[in-house]
């Protein structure tokens, strides 16, 4: 019987030796970055999304990011004064926590900080967000975006996600008015479905530059009154 062109055989071995070298050449990236760069910046990312993350590198083609692979990035900047690159990169490897990333530039905060803030897209929340506003449909035939009537071969599928629909004359309506969601609660798989057969986008992705390092000079932004050291 002919092997199938499906089934590889991995060495394990190459593997981890992969994996190294792709965690070496990260570390040696960052150190690169620490030396050719006039700033250093951890930021955090609200509603990941990797299209727009690409479409800000592209934006930003001078700058250098690295997202991803927080240990491996912190271990590049060092844990303490005795390993780090430069001085006080370590302090931002503190920072490293939860979806964040780094970026090296040479323009200075302020800068930065105002493409970021004028940096943001909407899209679709997914489930697990938390609804930014209420949402009632109220009764009789449904429309999306004001004026476009819901397909007539969409309500079974609206009546599944939990929606009171029923045909009327070919037309797709609800039986009572129907909340979607509500403010300040957690989407759940279905609600995060009708809204966006709906068009209704609740999420904005941002970025967030939570500090900052320059000439050795460590500035904090994730307190109000920012802390320098």
């Amino acid at each position: 019987m002919p092997k199938s062109k499906r089934v590889k055989i991995v060495n394990l071995t190459q593997t981890d030796k992969k994996t190294r070298e792709h965690k070496a050449e990260l570390v040696s990236a960052i150190h690169t970055a620490v030396q050719t760069y006039a700033h250093a910046y951890v930021f955090s990312v609200a509603n990941m999304r990797n299209t727009f993350l690409k479409d800000a590198r592209a934006e930003r083609s001078a700058d250098r990011f690295f997202f991803g692979r927080n240990r491996v990035m912190a271990k590049a900047l060092g844990s303490s004064a005795t390993d780090e690159p430069a001085e006080n990169t370590h302090l931002l490897a503190a920072r490293l926590v939860g979806n964040v990333g780094l970026l090296f530039s040479n323009d200075s905060y302020k800068d930065v900080k105002q493409f970021f803030d004028e940096f943001v897209k909407k899209d679709y929340a997914r489930s697990g967000a938390v609804a930014t506003e209420t949402i009632v449909l109220p009764e009789g035939p449904l429309v999306r975006a004001e004026s476009d009537p819901v397909p007539h071969n969409m309500e079974p599928q609206l009546r599944a996600l939990g929606m009171p629909t029923e045909l009327v004359n070919g037309i797709v309506c609800l039986r009572s008015s129907h909340t979607v969601c509500t403010e300040g609660q957690t989407l759940t798989p279905d609600q995060a479905q009708i809204l966006k057969h709906f068009y209704i986008q609740q999420a904005d992705f941002h970025v967030t530059i939570l500090c900052h390092l320059h000439d050795g000079s460590f500035t904090d932004y994730s307190e109000e009154d920012a802390v320098m050291v």
